[in-house]
């Protein structure tokens, strides 16, 4: 009897703090929820995936903010399509359809928000790369968010900062790498410049020689930003949505 109840015990302690599931948050659009397991109305994130589409990587995401107790759906904008490499990545982006995309972030907000066990004033939304530049422009359209954290996302062109700086009246944290070639430092500052210049207070940090998508990398050092930066992720959402 002792060793089944070892046994029992064992099993409930790899039992995962969340519940997930894929769910229609739409008739035709799908995504990823991870749920606390405690009781009561939890704070949410929109989790929004990077070029290869909704993945393994992407749901881990969102069972790290179950995890912290926090509600959080993953749209899937390719709506089941998956890239594994570069090649097929960009051939998905440019067959994207961005208004469409926006829209679906909008349903998905509108989901949670009417969604019992969501408090509907504390959302908050998170993006990689791809997600990251949706997530800026979604944070643009949608002033009831609570937040926009962007990890290196596409920022907007030097001509449009001024105005979209005016749009963009959501608290944001950015984490981006100094090595990045896509989005260089200059730009990074040029547009944390123009958000201050319209009011905001960004709260932005640069890694020093790290590339693009470095919350991926497996070295000493790649590990060590990526770390830095989910903290100061979790730390900016605690703040915004009251964890």
């Amino acid at each position: 009897m002792r060793r089944w109840f070892c046994l029992f015990l064992l099993l409930l302690l790899r039992l995962p703090a969340f519940a997930q599931r894929m769910v229609n948050f739409t008739p035709l659009a799908r995504g990823y929820l991870a749920l606390p397991r405690t009781p009561g109305r939890h704070p949410a994130v929109i989790v929004i995936q990077e070029w290869w589409g909704l993945n393994n990587w992407i749901k881990r995401q969102a069972d790290r903010l179950a995890a912290r107790g926090y509600v959080a759906l993953a749209p899937d904008l390719y709506y089941g399509k998956l890239a594994t490499t570069p090649r097929q990545a960009m051939a998905l982006v440019r067959s994207f359809n961005r208004s469409r995309g926006l829209r679906d972030l909008q349903s998905a907000y509108a989901w949670l928000r009417h969604r019992s066990g969501v408090a509907p004033s504390r959302i908050a939304v998170l993006g990689w790369c791809f997600g990251g530049g949706l997530a800026l422009r979604f944070a643009a359209q949608q002033p009831g968010l609570r937040g926009v954290a962007v990890y290196y996302g596409e920022l907007p062109l030097p001509a449009h900062l001024p105005a979209f700086a005016r749009r963009l009246r959501v608290p944001l944290l950015g984490n981006f790498g100094g090595a990045d070639r896509g989005i260089p430092p200059a730009r990074v500052r040029q547009f944390a410049a123009a958000l201050r210049a319209a009011g905001q207070r960004p709260n932005i940090k640069i890694y020093p020689g790290m590339p693009h998508a470095f919350a991926h990398l497996t070295t000493p050092a790649g590990r060590a930003a990526a770390r830095d930066a989910w903290r100061r992720t979790l730390a900016f959402l605690n703040r915004r949505l009251g964890r």
